[in-house]
């Protein structure tokens, strides 16, 4: 009897291997990313000394990326309904200049600076979506054409870059979110709460309700669809050209609130800032499950492939390698082997549509 309930158990119960088989795409690469993202983490913990282990640097993570979260998720929006975009370097860093320039020269409010750059966002995202999505030009030119033009506005808007004094917006960028409970003793013995950025806590709830429209929402069902099949989602009486459009307006969108959360971290306007930034999103959009040929993603996956990069560009950091090529070496590597990770997926895909 002992073992007949024994095999039934076995019957009933499904290995390991059998749910990750039946994992659908995103499922899979979601899946991997946290689990790589958690390996490196706890090497670092072990391997390189009390600083990992300390609640604030996990935190600081975040409160550097912030910026890059919200550009990051953008580009998993445009990536997931088959499209690109390398124009938000471009938008974060006019944004942040255009910012600059209007709180400590034309004396302006920290509530107008936030409709600027909402506004500079929307712009590109609408004329870039409208050429992509309406007119049928091919996204990459398009939007390496936006990322010209918003790098030439730069100078235009001011030839120099600048720290801003504005007082309002001082205070805003020094506003900390402590966390309750969470922390770690200094070394005078005193227990200190870690924080957040206020720039994290606009980064989250983004990826909250990025989260929910890609879930659940019919927007988020077309973008996949879009994404996965053109043809089949016409089919389905979809409208591609207006999904299509709308991801690139959701992307120019973020990019501006990216480029808002940006300047709230750096406190400057300069032509350098956010430099090589659209790499980075796309860099964090595929380690984070996104594929490149569209259809699959998610934005859980996107914020834990910012954080992927994150540590790797510390434990490198940590390591001595302190040379900007070692990290871009780094990263590079960790590309790859996404990519590879995603062409696996693919093969496994083709393998079972056969069957």
């Amino acid at each position: 009897m002992f073992a007949a309930m024994t095999n039934n158990e076995k019957t009933r119960a499904p290995k390991l291997t059998d749910r990750f088989r039946n994992l659908n795409d995103t499922g899979m690469l979601l899946t991997i990313t946290i689990i790589v993202f958690f390996a490196m983490y706890i090497f670092a913990i072990l391997f390189l000394g009390e600083g990992f282990r300390t609640p604030q640097t996990f935190f600081n993570l975040l409160n550097t990326n912030g910026a890059l979260l919200i550009t990051s998720c953008g580009l998993c929006v445009v990536m997931i309904a088959g499209g690109i975009d390398i124009s938000v370097g471009g938008v974060v860093a006019l944004v942040s200049m255009s910012c600059a320039v209007y709180l400590d020269y034309h004396d302006g409010s920290v509530l107008g600076s936030i409709g600027i750059a909402v506004g500079i966002g929307l712009a590109f995202g609408l004329v870039q979506g409208f050429l992509v999505a309406y007119l049928d030009i091919q996204p990459f030119i398009v939007t390496l054409a936006g990322m010209f033009f918003a790098r030439g506005m730069i100078t235009i808007v001011h030839d120099a870059p600048f720290n801003v004094a504005h007082e309002g917006f001082q205070t805003l960028k020094n506003t900390r979110v402590e966390i309750p409970g969470v922390g770690s003793v200094n070394k005078l013995g005193v227990f200190v709460n870690s924080y957040v950025e206020i720039g994290v806590v606009v980064a989250v709830l983004i990826v909250v309700i990025l989260f929910f429209v890609l879930r659940w929402s019919k927007l988020g069902r077309s973008l996949y669809a879009v994404g996965g099949n053109r043809q089949s989602a016409l089919m389905l009486g979809i409208n591609v050209k207006r999904t299509v459009f709308l991801s690139h307006v959701i992307c120019g969108l973020l990019a501006g609130i990216g480029g808002f959360v940006y300047f709230l971290h750096v406190g400057s306007g300069s032509a350098s800032h956010a430099m090589g930034m659209e790499m980075n999103a796309i860099a964090s959009a595929i380690i984070g499950g996104t594929m490149l040929t569209g259809g699959v993603g998610s934005i859980v996956g996107t914020l834990f492939g910012v954080l992927s990069l994150a540590v790797i560009q510390n434990i490198v950091s940590s390591a001595g390698l302190d040379q900007a090529w070692w990290t871009g070496i780094t990263i590079a590597a960790m590309l790859c082997l996404f990519l590879v990770i995603q062409s696996i997926v693919m093969a496994r895909k083709k393998k079972m549509m056969k069957k």
